[in-house]
């Protein structure tokens, strides 16, 4: 792979499968629903590979250094969608989980605080998206419960109307065998990330 590069920017090349980079990330994620009850998510994509790989997320992104993962969550859902919110309007953490996704570029090995936040319905603003969102988010779109259950497309979590389900907040605590999530499965050769400083 080409130093720097990511799917999608001229000159990348994929690295062989048992050779991509592992990475290490904690993300703040938003399950943002209308006053209809409908769930916004958005289609991502993996440029990286022939045919394209696509899958639907919900709102959320990378922790900055300093940041705390409610502040996370709120910048994250401004950037995505032009919402302010404050922290006091957001619930949780609902869920803490530990996922891996193989892309066609890296291995990353995530963990994943979900928030809860329902509001009324509103056209989302793209404008504050990264280059990289502009180069891979392909569509938007609220979804209902129907929706939801009958997909036949790939939703990330897998579980997640275990999550909207939740009666009240809890916490998934990571455990050794982390579920994987990929578009580029994890190869067999055992991939592990260095650990943290």
């Amino acid at each position: 792979m080409t130093q720097g590069l990511l799917p999608g920017q001229p000159g990348f090349v994929a690295p062989e499968p048992s050779r991509r980079p592992v990475q290490v990330r904690r993300t703040a994620r938003v399950l943002l629903s209308d006053d209809a009850g409908r769930l916004l998510l958005f289609q991502d994509s993996d440029l990286g590979l022939t045919p394209i790989r696509r899958w639907w997320i919900t709102p959320g992104g990378g922790i900055e250094p300093g940041e705390t993962d409610t502040v996370a969550a709120i910048r994250e859902l401004q950037e995505e969608t032009g919402l302010v919110v404050t922290a006091e309007q957001l619930s949780g953490p609902l869920a803490v989980r530990q996922v891996i996704h193989g892309y066609s570029h890296a291995i990353v090995h995530q963990t994943e605080v979900f928030f809860a936040l329902r509001v009324e319905h509103f056209d989302i603003d793209t404008s504050g998206y990264t280059e990289e969102e502009r180069r891979t988010i392909a569509a938007a779109h609220w979804w209902t419960r129907p929706e939801l259950e009958q997909t036949p497309h790939d939703v990330w979590p897998r579980n997640l109307l275990d999550f909207l389900d939740r009666p009240q907040l809890s916490r998934d605590v990571a455990t050794d065998t982390a579920p994987e999530e990929s578009s580029l499965p994890v190869s067999t050769h055992g991939h592990r990330p260095q650990a943290r400083a």
